[in-house]
């Protein structure tokens, strides 16, 4: 594991913040900006250490943490009352935040092309296949309608309220977008790797429940 150096103390970080700011882009504004980055990557460490279970790679998180506290120390005004610590730890998590939601798409899609069935003719089907609302001929606007029907009668029969839940809040099929898990975990106060444990056992619940209904 990577050793940072030790934070600033509260003087020594005065003093730098005030010559950055002073000096700007001249050679002293560089060198405090610079001192400032290194001796607040720790700060990075900790706030990326709480996304460790989302499948990225912990150097890639404390990259683009790095780049959020670039932002921070950039954009930091002393004369608000804040501490550059607290704003910083925000704008590293909202760093984060902005690249896991620029991966959220791609997630999304692998997710809702997972299949949970057949249908007539021994093809799989996948939740997509169920949900989505686009034009379809007399027989397949029939068959999705159906699917449709068996979808809702197993998500309330086969499913825990807790289960109902998430696979709601997932692919939105109450609200006007889906979330991430990391999202759904954030509102039901649980990880984002629980959320996980329960999406996969529910789609499970789902594709036997399809499978003994056909």
């Amino acid at each position: 594991m990577k050793t940072f150096q030790q934070p600033l103390t509260a003087d020594e970080e005065a003093f730098y913040i005030r010559q950055m700011q002073e000096d700007g882009n001249g050679e002293k504004g560089l060198e405090a900006r610079n001192i400032l980055i290194e001796r607040n990557l720790r700060l990075v460490a900790h706030v990326a250490k709480k996304y460790q279970g989302v499948d990225e790679n912990t150097e890639d998180l404390i990259s683009v943490g790095t780049i959020g506290l670039m932002k921070a120390i950039a954009t930091f005004d002393a004369t608000k009352g804040n501490k550059l610590a607290t704003y910083a730890a925000r704008c590293i998590e909202n760093e984060l935040l902005m690249m896991f939601r620029s991966r959220k798409k791609l997630s999304r899609e692998v997710s809702l092309y997972e299949p949970i069935g057949t249908d007539t003719e021994g093809n799989e089907i996948s939740l997509l296949d169920v949900i989505e609302s686009e034009q379809a001929d007399v027989v397949e606007e029939m068959e999705r309608t159906e699917n449709l029907r068996k979808l809702g009668s197993l998500i309330d029969n086969c499913l825990t309220p807790r289960e109902k839940e998430i696979i709601f809040m997932r692919y939105g099929l109450m609200r006007e977008h889906e979330m991430t898990q990391r999202e759904v975990g954030m509102a039901l106060g649980i990880s984002r790797s629980y959320v996980s444990r329960i999406e996969k056992k529910a789609l499970k619940k789902l594709r036997e429940g399809f499978d003994h209904t056909k």
